[in-house]
This record gives C-alpha cells, sequence and structure tokens, in this order.
C-alpha cells in the first residue's frame, strides 16, 4: 500500500471523493458543443468551435510526446513541476481535483509514477481516459548490484495488458511494488525492481508516442487523422534522432560508460553499450563504500576519464569518483524533467537527447 508523508493527505483524500463524485466527474471535451459560448455567427452561419481535450501527464518525456501528438487540440499540463525530482514527488490534493476534472491522464507506467494505483482508486470520474504509455513494451528489471550486469537479460512484458481503460479500473498493476516509502528520517523511492526510463531510448519513444496517439483517439475520435499526422511527424524526428545515435555510437573506442544513476539501460542495450551505474534506479540512492570502491577499481582498469551525473540531482558522488581517479565529470541527461536552465535555453526532448549523444561520443572516444 503506497504510503504518503502526510498522513492527513488520506483522510482528505476521502472527502475529495466525495466532492469529485458530486461534480460527476470531467467534462468530455471531445464532443462539439455548439452554444453562446462556443459558436460565432457568421451571416446566416454558425462556425462549430470545439473544446480543447484537458490532458495531465506525469512527468516531463509525457509532455513532449503527447504535446507533438495532440498539437492545437488539447491543453496540455505535467503533473510534476519543471525542476523537480520525480522521485520525490507526491500529488496534492489540487492535483487529484485536476486528474478528476480532465479528459485525459498519460503517465510513463513501469513502476514510475508509484502513486498512480491509489490516486487512480480516488479519482471518480469514469470518463477518464487512462493512457500508460510503457503498455506493450518489455520492461527491464533494475541493474543496482552487479558493475558488469547487462541491462535487458530479464525482462518484464506488458502485453495483453489493457491500457486504456475507461472503467475506472487500473490498466497495468506491477505485483510487489512499493513506490513511495517515507521513513521518517527521508524519502526513498521504489520502481519495484523494474527500470522504468524507457523514454532514453528513441526506438521505445516511438512505441510511447504511438501508445499515446491511441489513447488521444480513443478520447476524440472525431480528430484521428490529426492526431495521426501529428504523431507520424514526430515519428519522424525520433527515426532521425535514432540514425544520428547509431552513427554516433556504432564504432567508438569503448562501449561502456559509468553513470551516476542507472538510468539509461534501454539507451545502452539499444546501441550495443554498458551502463555502469554508481547507484541503483533512484537517483537517491547512497552507494556503498563497498560499491565505490569497486566503481574506482573498474574506472582505473577501463581507463574511463569521464563520469556522468545528471540535473536535478546532487552530483557530488560522481565528483568524488571522479576526483579519486583523476577524470572529469560530465551530464548525461535522464530528461526526467526541465530545469529552469533548459527552459530559458528552448531546449527540450530531441536537443537534450542530441547533447546526450555528444557527451557519449566524447566520453567513449577518450
Amino acid at each position: 500500500m503506497l504510503k504518503f508523508k502526510n498522513q492527513k493527505f488520506i483522510a482528505f483524500l476521502l472527502g475529495l471523493i466525495l466532492i469529485v463524485s458530486g461534480c460527476g466527474g470531467g467534462v468530455n471535451n471531445s464532443d462539439t458543443v455548439v452554444n453562446n459560448a462556443n459558436s460565432t455567427e457568421s451571416g446566416n452561419k454558425t462556425v462549430v468551435q470545439t473544446k480543447k481535450l484537458k490532458i495531465q501527464v506525469s512527468i516531463y518525456p509525457m509532455y513532449e510526446f503527447t504535446k507533438n501528438v495532440a498539437g492545437d487540440l488539447a491543453e496540455v499540463e505535467v503533473l510534476v513541476p519543471g525542476g523537480m525530482e520525480p522521485h520525490d514527488w507526491e500529488p496534492t490534493p489540487q492535483d487529484l481535483k485536476k486528474i478528476a476534472e480532465s479528459d485525459v491522464l498519460v503517465y510513463n507506467g513501469a513502476g514510475m509514477e508509484g502513486w498512480i494505483d491509489q490516486v487512480l482508486s480516488a479519482v471518480s470520474n469514469d470518463k477518464l481516459v487512462k493512457i500508460e504509455a510503457s503498455h506493450g513494451l518489455d520492461i527491464m528489471e533494475g541493474s543496482d548490484e552487479e558493475v558488469h550486469e547487462h541491462e535487458g537479460e530479464e525482462a518484464h512484458d506488458h502485453e495483453g495488458e489493457e491500457a486504456h481503460d475507461h472503467n475506472g479500473e487500473e490498466a497495468h498493476e506491477h505485483e510487489g511494488e512499493e513506490a513511495h516509502e517515507h521513513a521518517e528520517e527521508g524519502h526513498h523511492h521504489d520502481h519495484g525492481g523494474l527500470d522504468p526510463h524507457v523514454w532514453l531510448s528513441p526506438t521505445l519513444a516511438i512505441k510511447e508516442v504511438r501508445n499515446i496517439e491511441a489513447g488521444l483517439v480513443e478520447a476524440a475520435p472525431e480528430h484521428k487523422d490529426e492526431f495521426k499526422k501529428n504523431a507520424d511527424e514526430y515519428v519522424a524526428a525520433l527515426e532521425q534522432l535514432d540514425q544520428e545515435f547509431k552513427d554516433g555510437l556504432s564504432n567508438t573506442k569503448r562501449k561502456d560508460f559509468i553513470t551516476q544513476h542507472a538510468a539509461f539501460g534501454y539507451l545502452a542495450k539499444e546501441y550495443g553499450l554498458t551502463q555502469v551505474p554508481i547507484a541503483g534506479l533512484s537517483p537517491e540512492q547512497e552507494p556503498s563504500a563497498e560499491k565505490i570502491t569497486e566503481i574506482v577499481k573498474f574506472a582505473k582498469e577501463h581507463h574511463v576519464k569521464t563520469i556522468f551525473f545528471e540535473t536535478l540531482v546532487s552530483s557530488k558522488v560522481a565528483d568524488t569518483i571522479a576526483k579519486e581517479i583523476g577524470a572529469q565529470s560530465a551530464v548525461l541527461n535522464p530528461i526526467e524533467g526541465l530545469t529552469d536552465e533548459d527552459k530559458a535555453n528552448n531546449l527540450d526532448y530531441l536537443s537534450i537527447m542530441r547533447q546526450n549523444l555528444e557527451g557519449l561520443k566524447a566520453a567513449l572516444n577518450e
């Protein structure tokens, strides 16, 4: 059972269920409405305006993919605030209200949103279309322990699960997963042993985009052609990105890279690389002294000259190891959220992935 830091949240949640239920759920924005607020007169003609879908998404990659598919046909809002580590986030009563009043909720799945089951059980909106973007993908087991372990040896298959459920039942349940455990001394996020970072592989990102397209068509079938056109254009951009990664990483001098957080297993598997994580799936997980010694030994033996850290969390551990072996530290971005600097520079998923590619090319050719 999911546990939240603020125990009063549960009591408030129960009250919110009654409020939301009384409101009769969200507005079905896929219907075309003609009234004083939604139509204009032009001579004897009535110009019909279609309301935009109201969409809530969990994390930034879902926002990027959904916005590119929906285009101008939806208002898309991301739940996790920019610059915040998603593993630290938990929904507020206001967030639950937003979800209950929306037409669509898009989330990554695969354990990324540890709060999803409890939130969906609390939201009373039978018309809410729930889109699990990772539906149908082979989800890898997380690699927390072995330096030389190749990600992807064990996989969890979503095939046959129902991702777009209109009956209020959650499409995919990760057994044995307790994702937001809050102890008095701190916060720990558990993905249930699964690696949810599928969006870091462009080929898997394409599949997530197609799942989102299918879900939006369910929510607003009258816009099927527009959604397909938008999705096709974005998929073409992702295919180009995939080709750039293939070209850039196929003939590097080395194939292993050390990173602070085990977020790059899918990317590594896709392009024949080996991720060597300092910590596990949670970026907040502190490595043991034994683990650090093991990483330092590996780095020296393999002449590693770059230790990757990520945005949104402290680079202290990566910097410490880099200093120990006389290496540099550099960013490899898991794109779980945008920083203020990213926004100021107008960066998005595609541009940040290209930055990641350049960082990998430099490190793997040293």
